[in-house]
């Protein structure tokens, strides 16, 4: 087993995964699993740059994370950086603040590259090898991403739900034009992923991240967020509208005052919501399996490879 550190940054929320992975068999024993809402991608979809503010509260929780690794002796860190950070002017100085902190430099992945450490992470523990249509709603794009044991199609789109949350809600609750002008970025948002995933072949729909895990959450009535019961839950179509009318009825306060609701996704889980109701709609899928396990799970098993890769290239040869 090759202990490794495994952080992912997004658009809204900066998460570590401290293991003992396998590389051989992608098995994963958790010592630390943590979440952090930081909103980095705060207003780039308007200003096209990251905020001072946005960059402070992320590098105070990479400092967190840096005395985690330290006291968990991880020596193989990777930290991965999507949306916000591929879209930003100014990304050079998130680059220098988490080399000066964590020592290593974010991998600013492309889409396609984050669809498939999700992949990964997901699909890892599930049964059978039917094609899966394996969904990460984020803060500031959605990937998709088709396979049977492997991917085969993938796409990321610029739907994620901070960005749809900024660029078109202004009242509270969600206007009905609002969320309309939501649902129409999705509409063709999914159009252009249909023109490389064939979407609607999958005989599963796998929902990723916290916009699906929270939806879940919800629809299981939890009195308090509960990682094991939302973990391979089926969640219904039926129950996923009923979640999304609630929502786009509901204020900030009443969204805020529902336990499972973190407070860093109470402002942007409504677009998330029907970003995945349209996915089920635009799919005819009856259920959602929810995954907690996901891009970290992914980044984490590469690493072991990578890390184990290094350590056999650096033994001397016996001949």
């Amino acid at each position: 087993m090759t202990r490794v550190a495994a952080v992912d940054c997004g658009t809204n929320s900066i998460r570590l995964l401290v293991a003992d992975a396998d590389p051989e068999t992608g098995d994963l024993v958790e010592l630390d699993r943590r979440m952090t809402i930081v909103r980095l991608g705060q207003g780039v979809d308007r200003t096209g740059r990251l905020a001072p503010e946005a960059l402070e509260r992320t590098f105070a929780a990479c400092r967190e994370y840096a005395e985690v690794i330290k006291a968990l002796g991880a020596h193989t860190v990777r930290f991965m950086a999507t949306s916000a950070s591929r879209d930003a002017e100014n990304r050079e100085d998130f680059v220098r603040g988490v080399v000066d902190i964590l020592g290593v430099e974010p991998e600013v992945i492309s889409g396609d590259q984050e669809a498939e450490f999700s992949f990964v992470g997901a699909t890892r523990e599930l049964p059978g090898h039917e094609a899966r249509l394996v969904v990460d709603i984020g803060g500031g794009s959605t990937e998709f991403v088709v396979g049977h044991a492997h991917v085969e199609a993938a796409r990321s789109v610029d739907i994620g739900c901070v960005r749809l949350t900024e660029r078109h809600v202004r009242e509270d609750p969600v206007a009905a034009a609002e969320a309309a002008a939501i649902r129409a970025d999705v509409e063709a948002a999914l159009d252009l992923a249909e023109q490389t995933v064939p979407i609607r072949e999958a005989r599963t729909l796998v929902g990723l991240a916290g916009s699906v895990t929270t939806v879940a959450a919800i629809a299981l009535g939890l009195k308090e967020y509960d990682s094991a019961a939302v973990h391979h839950s089926r969640i219904s179509r039926a129950q996923v509208a009923e979640v999304t009318r609630w929502l786009l009825a509901a204020t900030h306060d009443e969204r805020a005052a529902n336990p499972v609701i973190h407070p860093g996704r109470v402002d942007v889980i409504t677009a998330g919501a029907l970003v995945l109701l349209a996915i089920m709609e635009r799919t005819g899928m009856d259920e959602v399996v929810v995954s907690e396990h996901d891009i970290l799970d992914g980044i984490a098993i590469r690493a072991a490879e990578e890390a184990e890769a290094d350590k056999r290239r650096s033994e001397p040869s016996n001949r």
